[in-house]
This record gives C-alpha cells, sequence and structure tokens, in this order.
C-alpha cells in the first residue's frame, strides 16, 4: 500500500488566472524522499468535483459532471502526478518541493478536476495537500540524454516544470566544482505572455553566470509591445521557433501547402496561418548560432507539455534525423 501523507502549501504565486506556482511542505517535517531532477510525484485533493466518461452520439468519449440522484455533482478525491520544478538541492537545504501547475479547461471553460480545485480552495497559505510519499520517473538526463553532446530542452507552459529543476541542479553541481561532463544544454520555454513565463529571470541569471555550457530561449506566443520591446524575448510557440531554429516553414505554412496538393479546402489552415505569430528568436541568438550548437548526430530534444506541439516537435526531429523523447502520462 502506497504511503500516503499529508503536506501544507507554504507559498502560492498566481502568474496569470491559470497558471501558478506552488511550494508544499512535507507533514510533521519529515523530509520528501530523495529524488532525481525530471521526475515526479502524486498530489491528491479531496473535494474535488468528479467527472464521468460518455461516448456521445458522434461516438467521441468526453468527460460530464458525475452527479448524484439529486443532480448535484459529487465530489471526490483525485489523484494526478506532477513533475517537481524545484530541484534536488533545494529540497534538500529547504525541505519543500515546488510545482508549476496550470488550470486545466475543456471546450466548455470547465476546470479540470484537480486542477480545478487547486485554484478555487488550495492556492491559499496553509491549504492541506494529500501525496504519495513516493518519487519516480525515468525522465532524467542520465536516463534520456546520456552519450548527447548536445542537450536540447524544450518546455511548453508548466512542461518546463522538469527542465527548470535539471537546470537548477546542474547549476548548483558547477558552482560546486561537480557535473562539468562538457554537453551543451539549450532550453526552450515557450508560453503565451511574459507574465506566465515562470522562472524567467532565474533562468535568464544562469545563463548569463555561465558556469556551465547553457543557453536559454524564452518566447511568448501571444506578443505585447512590452514583449516586442525586450531583446530577451522571442515570439512564436514552441514548434514554430524550433522550425526557424532549422530553417523549416511554420507549421500552419506546411498544413496550407498540403491541403492545396490535395486540393482540399484551405480556408481552415489559411485562417490558421493568418494568426499564427512569425517565430523570432531574442535578439542576441541567430538561427546559424543554434544550428551550431545542435549538430543532429550529436543531440537528444527532450520535450513536455502541449501534446500536439510535442507531436510537431517530435515531426522536426525526425526530419533532421535527432534523438527525440517526450515527458508523457
Amino acid at each position: 500500500m502506497a504511503d500516503v501523507k499529508v503536506g501544507t502549501v507554504a507559498r502560492w504565486q498566481q502568474l496569470s488566472p491559470i497558471l501558478a506556482t506552488f511550494v508544499l511542505t512535507p507533514q510533521d517535517g519529515e523530509p520528501f524522499p530523495a529524488y532525481e531532477a525530471g521526475q515526479y510525484i502524486a498530489l491528491r485533493r479531496d473535494q474535488c468535483r468528479l467527472t464521468k466518461a460518455e461516448v456521445g452520439p458522434d461516438g467521441v468519449k468526453r468527460y460530464v459532471p458525475d452527479l448524484d440522484a439529486a443532480g448535484v455533482q459529487k465530489l471526490g478525491p483525485v489523484t494526478h502526478s506532477y513533475s517537481i520544478a524545484s530541484a534536488p538541492f533545494e529540497s534538500e537545504q529547504g525541505g519543500h518541493l515546488e510545482f508549476y501547475i496550470v488550470l486545466e479547461l475543456d471546450e466548455k471553460k470547465t476546470p479540470g478536476r484537480l486542477s480545478g480545485n487547486f485554484f478555487e480552495t488550495g492556492r491559499s497559505t496553509g491549504a492541506r495537500v494529500t501525496y504519495v510519499n513516493r518519487i519516480t520517473g525515468n525522465f532524467t538526463l542520465p536516463k534520456t540524454a546520456k552519450g548527447f553532446r548536445n542537450v536540447l530542452l524544450i518546455g511548453t507552459g508548466t512542461g518546463l516544470a522538469p527542465f527548470v529543476s535539471m537546470i537548477k541542479q546542474l547549476h548548483f553541481e558547477a558552482t560546486q566544482g561537480r557535473g562539468l561532463d562538457g554537453v551543451r544544454y539549450t532550453l526552450l520555454h515557450t508560453n503565451r505572455t511574459y507574465e506566465e513565463l515562470a522562472y524567467h529571470q532565474e533562468l535568464l541569471a544562469i545563463d548569463a553566470a555561465d558556469r556551465f555550457d547553457f543557453t536559454y530561449i524564452a518566447s511568448v506566443s501571444r506578443p505585447s509591445a512590452r514583449d516586442i520591446n525586450d531583446a530577451a524575448i522571442g515570439r512564436g510557440r514552441a514548434n514554430n521557433v524550433l522550425r526557424y531554429m532549422f530553417g523549416m516553414p511554420l507549421k500552419e505554412e506546411e498544413t496550407l501547402r498540403e491541403k492545396l496538393a490535395k486540393s482540399e479546402d484551405t480556408s481552415g489552415a489559411q485562417a490558421a496561418l493568418d494568426k499564427a505569430t512569425l517565430p523570432t528568436l531574442p535578439r542576441h541568438m541567430t538561427p546559424r548560432d543554434l544550428q551550431q550548437r545542435l549538430v543532429p548526430a550529436e543531440t537528444v530534444i527532450l520535450t513536455c507539455g502541449n501534446p500536439s506541439s510535442m507531436d510537431d516537435i517530435k515531426h522536426v526531429a525526425d526530419t533532421h534525423r535527432i534523438k527525440f523523447e517526450k515527458e508523457d502520462w
């Protein structure tokens, strides 16, 4: 039987209406299990709005509210695994874990079961969060990147979590004179807005410190005037920034060309292309610079985040014969 404990939210930082980071302290001050950067832990809240699977007339499975006999949505426990955003050294020194989470919304804007509960009642200091006292997962650098000279980490949204843990740990070890293995690490993190780029200043500082070979690329897909004037910020979704780095057309351009070639209706594809943000890099970088860091035969791409973006990132990796790994739940 799993060892279940109850921790406490020590800090909640709201980045936007749907994004936040929070710090969790363990039950009775007992240390969390030791872990490697990139691993995850299961969290639970007990009064979540429950749903059930239902297949509609179109044959598509959807999740709908699970109602009791009186028509009221049932409440109950929901458990989900979350990648840990804190680095192992931070947990050893501070006795806590940190998480970067999103309020999941379905097509009707209904909040997800567990994420909705976090954002409704779990975001106050002192809120209780149940956790399984076991940290696990194979999405670690020794398991996914061993033997590669170049490691490209791509985190979309909260998919940054395992990568910020890795980078902070690498930086710490480098400051201690450990872990300098000659590997070049490049991190691409994209989100919708500047405010949603969690850990941005910390990652900029690690890049500037130059303790190990690390390049940080930040990008926003819904740039404001503030972002356009920020030399340290690129623009575009992660998959399209990656395509730009490797001299490929936008995903939306590729889709439009495919439909034209097949004489299919192109209205939807054209509309998607018209809305797409043209990718750019932070001003001190060029695609050529990054291509020189990312020689395909010596590179592995690790990605976590939006499933559709990860699928297209895999397409880019396959096109260039680059090893590809992703974190899947």
